[in-house]
């Protein structure tokens, strides 16, 4: 059956996920990651409603920083979305208005709305699909519909749902209640009663999550209106006004309004789903062996048990251990028991008051039009491996405190240095002397990959000063 109304779904797609860590860090977080599969989080989320019978064209809402990430990697499953960008966190209950504004102004104000973290997972798509057209027959009868994930263990992760009575429509309930994460003997006695997970995830009618949210936070629905009123164009992203948008009150949508209105239902999922908070999360929707290992990428163990190991690049070998996490990427090793993974995003914000740059920032630096990674640095050198996607440029720009050489080991780079443009092919090198104006591009079909070796008394990547930039960044 088809939906009374066309579905718009949201995806929120700007969070840090700093429990992943050392994988997820704030300048690339786990939505953006391939944990499970050959697919990123974001993109298994976009995957889920591509069914156009159901669901219209997807309205994405993220940071600055992950436009790019946004539009790129919808690009790659051939989707086209709208990508909306917060100017500041406010929390999901500001987010969610505003994508409900941008949906009635794409799809009609009598549009639904399904909003959905991008960076959950759920294992039985098509399950997930049909509990979609129940929720959206419940909404279009004026319900706020959640989405509860029948229990699979007396988890303490997740907060729970209380069913009440029917709504008459479909197979939605009232909702009771809301609780909080509980502890263990509490979680025992809410499966017993029948509770349900609270997946954070909802299928409303924008209009009614709009006036709902007005009775209850009006000063909210003022701010994010005038951020929508005033949002602009740049680059095809919708940019909300940043002073209005930093204005509203910082409130999630369930303290808005979810935990406080009569007008919520929730519809049991019976697909498999995790919202990934953690290492041992991600354990639990992962294959292990006859002795209970899980391990991904180059990982080797002996007489090890219930061990979790992800490598995303050295080889990890390990002996002898039991119940025991190990996350490796080429920067940093994160060892731990495994029950204490709830626990990494305390020691996240040690490493950030301690001064850990790699407690923020990966090795391989992501930008719009490629990356670069760092090989090698000392006191007066940086040496980065820098690689520019096809029809990729870098601002036109000047450095007060180090010059550059660039050597092309891959494709052919366009270099413009002091109004001069040339072309540099492989095994071919040039020099760009401190104080020059340059650009690096990309024209042709194949990734550009250089080495770039910097020499000067300051090499901090502060020492940029921009004077035109294809991505209007300042």
């Amino acid at each position: 059956m088809l939906s009374p109304a066309p579905v718009v779904p949201v995806i929120l797609a700007g969070g840090s996920g700093t429990r992943l860590w050392p994988v997820s860090r704030d300048s690339l977080p786990k939505q953006f990651q391939a944990l499970i599969g050959d697919h990123t989080l974001y993109q298994d989320t976009l995957r889920r409603v591509s069914d156009r019978t159901l669901f219209a064209p997807p309205i994405v809402l993220t940071h600055e920083d992950f436009r790019f990430f946004a539009r790129r990697q919808a690009s790659d499953l051939g989707m086209d979305v709208t990508v909306a960008l917060e100017p500041t966190r406010r929390d999901s209950g500001p987010a969610l208005l505003a994508a409900a504004m941008i949906a009635q102004r794409l799809a009609g104000e009598s549009c639904l709305v399904l909003a959905l973290a991008a960076d959950h997972i759920v294992l039985d798509e098509q399950l997930f699909v049909d509990a979609c057209r129940t929720a959206a027959i419940a909404a279009s009868d004026g319900r706020i519909v959640t989405f509860g994930i029948t229990p699979t263990e007396p988890s303490t992760a997740y907060g729970y749902i209380r069913p009440g009575s029917e709504t008459g429509q479909a197979d939605a309930r009232v909702v009771d209640a809301f609780v909080e994460k509980p502890d263990q003997k509490t979680a025992t006695g809410y499966l017993a009663d029948g509770y349900l997970w609270n997946s954070g995830n909802f299928l409303f009618p924008a209009g009614l999550l709009i006036e709902e949210a007005e009775r209850f936070e009006p000063e909210i629905v003022a701010s994010v209106r005038e951020a929508v009123e005033l949002a602009v164009e740049d680059l095809g992203f919708i940019r909300l006004d940043a002073r209005a948008f930093a204005s509203s009150p910082a409130k999630s949508i369930d303290y808005a309004v979810m935990e406080r209105t009569s007008r919520a239902a929730v519809v049991e999922g019976r697909f498999r789903w995790s919202d990934i908070g953690s290492w041992d999360a991600l354990r639990g929707v992962s294959e292990s062996d006859a002795s209970g290992n899980v391990t991904h990428g180059p990982v080797t163990l002996l007489d090890s048990h219930n061990t979790f190991v992800h490598s995303d690049g050295p080889l990890v070998a390990a002996v002898g251990l039991d119940d025991v996490s190990v996350v490796a990427t080429e920067d940093a090793v994160l060892v731990m028991p495994a029950h204490r993974s709830q626990d990494v995003k305390a020691l996240v914000a040690k490493l950030k008051s301690d001064g850990h740059n790699a407690a923020s920032e990966h090795l391989k630096a992501h930008r719009p039009w490629g990356t670069y990674q760092t090989i090698c640095r000392g006191e007066r050198f940086h040496v980065k491996k820098i690689v520019v996607e096809p029809g990729g440029r870098l601002s036109l720009q000047k450095h007060y405190h180090r010059a550059e050489h660039w050597v092309v080991v891959k494709g052919t780079a366009e270099v413009t240095l002091d109004g001069k443009v040339f072309e540099v092919r492989e095994n071919e090198s040039t020099y760009l002397p401190l104080g020059g104006v340059h650009r690096l591009a990309n024209p042709g079909k194949i990734p550009l990959e250089l080495i770039e070796v910097q020499t000067g008394s300051y090499l901090g990547e502060d020492d940029i000063v921009r004077i035109e930039d294809v991505y209007n960044r300042s």
